[in-house]
């Protein structure tokens, strides 16, 4: 999102700030070269592609490409809600479409947002009008379309990951909205301190920096935006749950956070949040199961077991009864001791990958098969006997080394006293000593 022109003073800041061409286009310059994918369709010349999934976080510029798309072309632009629109209004839209294309050609772009909410009847009702090219879809989602779209869809599309706008662009955002005659026309100010605080809660959602600054500059009586009228401002924006918009972003990182934080009442309060306000609890199940991983991890290994039949509960059962399903797992997890010892081990491993920090697998450890063995000279110096079967060994451990030579040494995870892993700790001590003797 950036600063636009045009629109009804009325009309949500967000709204009036739209974006109206590339250029203005915040955070997605890695899908916006010339030639790519969207370029082409945006300015008109991609007359192959039927299906575009755009998949990112909130408020980093899925609706407006979808409106970019329709416009730059002079395209009829359709919008469908995922959570209002039943089989009956699709096949209308794809009727409707169909015979304008018959009629006059006229391309037409149906956009559905938050597509993940559109149930399997709904998306096997978009295939005919994909297939047939009735449409150009552009469907918005914030989930994994892996996880979220039927195969058929999936395999007619396009999915372009969009990135969260960064903090330096989104507090530029602010800057211009102040300012931009569109936008709040330099009515209200905002201090340093309070302008860092509404980066940091819009966390690289444009939309959200906008609703929050629109909030905030209501709330300032004496014209400026200070820290505590922006922190009034949110707390009232907050309250006001939306299951279509930001805020249940806001609810579902305060519901891992209770969880992460042991407090099992805070946990199912927030639960109970989502589910009333019509969240799918697909999901709430998906967030489950990754801080099952992420929080509790070897320090009850039993939690992702847990947390993955609970999702596939959810996914059998359905709502109301889904409810139950969650409240136990959720439950569970928020007693479960906590350890992010696997989550923090995977990351530095990938940050030395990252680094080049590695080398060559150890001579011992390669595949005796390989291609490279047909030199007699390499195979003389991996001769099978170098590697020691560890199950042959008296205690199951076999002091070789596993590392490349330029990581010996290095220690990715460091396991807590809580719970099970206060005795995989122990173990491992022993298990590093042994190792370590060669």
């Amino acid at each position: 999102m950036d600063a636009g022109s045009g629109g009804d003073m009325r009309a949500p800041l967000a709204v009036r700030l739209r974006p109206t061409n590339v250029a203005d286009l915040l955070g997605q310059k890695h899908l916006l070269q010339p030639g790519s994918p969207l370029m082409r369709l945006i300015e008109g010349e991609e007359k192959h592609i039927s299906s575009v999934l755009l998949y990112g976080p909130p408020g980093s510029g899925k609706t407006t490409l979808a409106k970019m798309i329709a416009h730059s072309a002079s395209r009829v632009f359709v919008e469908l809600s995922a959570v209002s629109s039943g089989v009956a209004q699709v096949r209308e839209v794809l009727m409707q479409a169909e015979k304008r294309r018959a009629e006059n050609s006229k391309e037409t772009v149906l956009f559905i947002d938050e597509v993940h909410r559109f149930s399997k009847a709904q998306q096997d009702a978009l295939l005919p009008g994909v297939e047939n090219r009735w449409v150009t879809l552009v469907a918005a989602t914030t989930e994994n379309p892996s996880f979220s779209i039927i195969s058929p869809l999936l395999s007619r599309s396009i999915v372009l990951t969009l990135r969260a706008i960064s903090d330096a662009e989104i507090a530029g955002l602010i800057d211009r909205a102040i300012t931009n005659n569109r936008g709040l026309n330099n009515e209200v100010t905002i201090s340093e301190q309070a302008k860092d605080s509404l980066v940091r809660l819009a966390a690289g959602d444009a939309r959200r920096a906008l609703t929050y600054l629109e909030a905030a500059a209501g709330a300032a009586a004496s014209g400026e935006i200070t820290v505590e009228v922006l922190g009034k401002a949110v707390d009232r924006v907050i309250e006001n749950y939306d299951r279509d918009g930001d805020t249940h972003y806001d609810v579902a990182s305060a519901f891992i956070k209770s969880i992460r934080g042991s407090d099992v009442d805070a946990s199912l309060h927030y639960l109970a949040r989502m589910l009333e306000s019509g969240e799918d609890p697909r999901f709430i199940a998906r967030r489950v199961m990754i801080s099952a991983s992420e929080d509790i991890g070897i320090a009850d290994p039993g939690a992702l077991g847990l947390a993955v039949a609970a999702a596939q509960a959810v996914a059998f059962v359905g709502m109301p009864e889904a409810r139950i399903i969650l409240a136990e797992a959720v439950t569970y997890l928020a007693c479960a001791p906590k350890s992010n010892a696997a989550y923090l081990g995977i990351e530095s491993a990938i940050a030395d990958l990252r680094a080049s920090k590695g080398g060559p697998v150890p001579a011992h450890l390669r595949d005796q098969n390989s291609g490279a063995l047909r030199d007699s000279q390499i195979k003389a110096t991996r001769d099978r006997s170098s590697y020691i079967y560890p199950h042959d060994e008296e205690l199951g451990v076999a002091q070789q080394q596993y590392l490349p030579d330029a990581l010996v040494g290095t220690e990715y995870y460091h396991p807590t006293s809580h719970g099970y892993e206060a005795r995989v700790k122990t173990a491992l001590e022993q298990i590093r000593k042994m190792l370590r003797k060669s």
